[in-house]
This record gives C-alpha cells, sequence and structure tokens, in this order.
C-alpha cells in the first residue's frame, strides 16, 4: 500500500498533491511499469482522503499517460518512460512500440496527425457495444443505406445544429469512411475540366486526392484571414477547398467577413463551389465558436466535411459530410450500387453515444486537457532559453500552432539539428505546393496533442541545447 505526506495546509490541492507525489513516483522508477495500483476506495482509506480525491488524481495521471484504466480491474502505470540513453533522460514512448524504442529519431516529435490515445472512452464504448449487441436487429447485421445509418444521420444533425450553426436535414449527411474518402465521392460528381484552388499552404494529402482523380488545382495565397479572395477572383478556379475554422497548417481562424466574400464569389458562378473542411472545429480554447460557412450558405453552395478522427480516434474511420439539398438526387443517382463504407456495428455505438450525451461530455473533457497541454508547452517555451528568439501564433484553436524562430538558422537548420539530438520539428514550408519567395523563413508547425508533460520538459530543454549554440 502507497503511504505519503500529504500537506493539509497547503493551498495545493489534495489531489493535484497526489497525482504529483506518483507521478514523481513513477518517473523515478519507484514504481515500475505494469504495477497495480491501490484501488481508489483502499488508497483513500490508507491516506484518509476522499475516493473523488484518489480518482481525480488517477484520471489526471491516465489522462497525461503515467497510468492506464482497464475496466473491472483497475489502474495500472503504464509502459511509457524508460531510460534511453547513459544520461538516463526520460522519453516517452507509446506501448511496445519497438521501432519507436530503437530509433532515437522519434524520441520527442511534435506531430499534428496524432491525439492522446489514453483519451478515448474505452468504457463507454465498451459499454454501448455490450447494450447493442445485447439487441439484436435486422439493420445491425445488414448493410445500411449508402448515406449511413438514419440513426447516426440524424445524432451528426442535431450535433452540428447546436455547436456549428447548422441546419442539415438527415438526409442532407453522407457517412463515409474519412474525410478522404467521401472527397473523392464528391470529385467524382463534378466535372473534372473544372480547376479547384486549394489553400497554400495547405495540407498536402488534399492536394494528392485531387491528383489521383486527374483533376487540376492550382494554389491560392494567404493572408492575415484565410484565402485570399482577390486572389481567387482571378484565377480560373471554379471549386475552392478551404479549412477555414483552423487552417491547416497557419492556424488562421478565418472571419465571418472574409467568409462571406467567399460565398459571395461562389454565388457568381452556376458551377463554383466550396468544399469546406472542418476538421478540428471542436477544439477552439478561447472566445466563442465560430459559425461553419455552410451556416451561412443560403444558395447551396457549400459541401461540409468533417470527422470524427481527431475528436475520437483515427482508427475509426468514421467522417461524413453535408450535401446541398440539390446534390442530394445526383448523388444517390451517382453512387446507386454502392454500400455505406463504415460498419452498420460502428454506426450504432457512435449514434448512442451522441444521442446519450456522451459525446459532449467527451469533448468538455479533451478541450480541457489538450488547453492544458498548449498552455504547458507555451508555459515551458516561454521559461526557457528559446523565449529570448521565438514567437508563437495561431494557439487559440486547434491543436498544434506556428512557432518563428529568429535566432539565425534556417528551417532546415532548425529541423536538422532538433532531429540530431532526438526531436522531430515540422516546418511550415513542406505545406507549400511551389517554391516562392514568400515562404515564411523559419517557422516551425508544432502540435502538442500527442505529447506527455514530462517529454515537453525534457525535449524543450534538448531544443535548447541544439539551438542556442546559434546565437
Amino acid at each position: 500500500m502507497l503511504t505519503m505526506f500529504l500537506d493539509r495546509q497547503s493551498k495545493t490541492p489534495l489531489y493535484e498533491q497526489l497525482y504529483l507525489r506518483i507521478r514523481r513516483m513513477i518517473e523515478e522508477g519507484k514504481l515500475i511499469s505494469n504495477t497495480k495500483m491501490p484501488s481508489k476506495r483502499k488508497l483513500a482509506t490508507n491516506l484518509s482522503l476522499s475516493a473523488i480525491t484518489v480518482d481525480n488524481a488517477y484520471q489526471q495521471l491516465v489522462a497525461e499517460g503515467y497510468l492506464r484504466s482497464i475496466p473491472k480491474s483497475g489502474f495500472y502505470v503504464e509502459k511509457l518512460l524508460i531510460s534511453a540513453k547513459k544520461n538516463d533522460a526520460n522519453i516517452y514512448l507509446g506501448p511496445d512500440d519497438k521501432e519507436e524504442q530503437s530509433s532515437p529519431k522519434s524520441l520527442y516529435d511534435f506531430k499534428t496527425n496524432i491525439i492522446d490515445w489514453h483519451l478515448f472512452p474505452y468504457d463507454t464504448w465498451i459499454k454501448l457495444s455490450k447494450e447493442i449487441l445485447s439487441q439484436p436487429s435486422f439493420p445491425l447485421v445488414n448493410e445500411s443505406d449508402l448515406q449511413g445509418c438514419l440513426g447516426l444521420r440524424k445524432a451528426i444533425a442535431k450535433y452540428l445544429a447546436s455547436y456549428r450553426g447548422i441546419q442539415a436535414e438527415p438526409d442532407q449527411i453522407v457517412i463515409g469512411a474519412g474525410s478522404e474518402y467521401l472527397l473523392g465521392l464528391v470529385i467524382q460528381m463534378i466535372d473534372k475540366n473544372q480547376i479547384v484552388g486549394l489553400e497554400n499552404p495547405g495540407y498536402g494529402k488534399i492536394a494528392r486526392t485531387f491528383k489521383s482523380h486527374e483533376v487540376k488545382t492550382i494554389p491560392i495565397s494567404l493572408d492575415e484571414q484565410g484565402l485570399r479572395c482577390d486572389e481567387l477572383e482571378k484565377s480560373q478556379a471554379s471549386v475552392i477547398h478551404i479549412t477555414p475554422s483552423h487552417q491547416f497548417p497557419l492556424g488562421i481562424v478565418m472571419p465571418v467577413g472574409r467568409r462571406l466574400e467567399l460565398l459571395k464569389w461562389a454565388e457568381k458562378g452556376k458551377n463554383r463551389l466550396i468544399l469546406e473542411d472542418d476538421y478540428d472545429s471542436e477544439f477552439r480554447f478561447s472566445g466563442l465558436p465560430i459559425p461553419a460557412l455552410q451556416g451561412l450558405d443560403r444558395l447551396g453552395k457549400v459541401i461540409y466535411f468533417n470527422s470524427f478522427s481527431k475528436s475520437l480516434a483515427p482508427s475509426l474511420r468514421i467522417g461524413y459530410m453535408v450535401l446541398p439539398r440539390n446534390m442530394i438526387v445526383h448523388f444517390r443517382e451517382s453512387f446507386s450500387s454502392y454500400a455505406c463504407s463504415v460498419p452498420s456495428f460502428e454506426q450504432a455505438i457512435l449514434a448512442r453515444f451522441l444521442d446519450d450525451g456522451f459525446f459532449e461530455r467527451h469533448l468538455n473533457r479533451m478541450r480541457k486537457v489538450y488547453k492544458n497541454r498548449r498552455d504547458y508547452l507555451i508555459k515551458a517555451l516561454t521559461n526557457s532559453t528559446l523565449n529570448e528568439y521565438l514567437e508563437i501564433n495561431n494557439s487559440d484553436a486547434g491543436l498544434h500552432f506556428i512557432m518563428r524562430i529568429s535566432n539565425g538558422m534556417t528551417e532546415t537548420e532548425l529541423i536538422r539539428t532538433a532531429l540530431k539530438s532526438g526531436v522531430i520539428v515540422y516546418g511550415v514550408s513542406d505545406y507549400y505546393q511551389s517554391i516562392s519567395a514568400s515562404i515564411p523563413k523559419a517557422m516551425l508547425v508544432m502540435g502538442y496533442s500527442g505529447l506527455s508533460n514530462t517529454s515537453i520538459d525534457t525535449a524543450i530543454k534538448i531544443l535548447e541545447t541544439a539551438w542556442d549554440n546559434a546565437k
């Protein structure tokens, strides 16, 4: 049984003291991986605490990756902290990830396309799965409508109306195995002779998706408000793909005025369309949420895309799009031989997860954890020697921010020196479609959703050593 002193006169809450003591024991190797922790009730009794206090401490340790919760079994020390070098630096690694353990290049990775797997609602998902399987039904074991199960489409329509300002009927919603799959369906519906404008810089996979369907694309530059309407007007594009809620990778949140400008552009041409990717709109940490562009559309010019990859898990491969009403008949005629690409069972679970309020509570928890992690990273940067020459931009939304470095090193040098020391960072220039003098110098894209506080601390110390030498 764990025994430790907690200062009941301290201003630091007891749950936080307990959390810090256990975290330190794990970091120092006093609690080794796979050790089963005392039950909440037993530890509370032993330390004269309430079970809620212990639960709060355990949940924080789970959220940061120090413990894992196994339903009906208890809490166990996670296999995350190992000594990878002779200097005993604590390295954050995924469990059983032998490639990570064998390669110093991937010890600390500020990637953007990852979520913290500890935050997935395992217990709730298992509970809903059992309940659904205990009530077998015909729709559950047969193909669903090509647009997806009606129950899930109704749940998504209700969610969009409440949180994204989108008024859509279930028959406008199409469920599919990820946004790229759904984008591929839309590409098949538009004239291949049309030219598609893409944000520059932007997400490279989008450009590759259009290219694989032999659709011509052109880059459209950005300013501080997002995609430039003046440049769009001069181009030959009749379709544009944008990420207005949190532009990738620059993190720009497009204001309403610019959104209305884009809608006016779309209204000028019969075949003009706006493809709105709202991929991580759930994560806005300050101010009121900005409604989706689709919610401002009155003439059926916007196709809205989103998925549950960032909010739940990429492996679920559940995305959806909202079609303008004038495209529904065309869609059903074009893909009448298709079946929905998401299993009915997973759709049924997700529908219940939305309907019963679990998704809202899950998002609230994730926002809190990711906001704390963002704040922790920014504080670690500003308290480090790096603060003398760094500038952080667009950190109020999404799961990454932009960091400009002005210590005399080029972007390539920053990336190379960090990598040699075991830290992976990413340059903004990688997301430009063409070489241009307008590409920002020494600017990095910093994702933080997959890093623990411990790994952030160590990674920043490594970057201090790697980059301070250039001053």
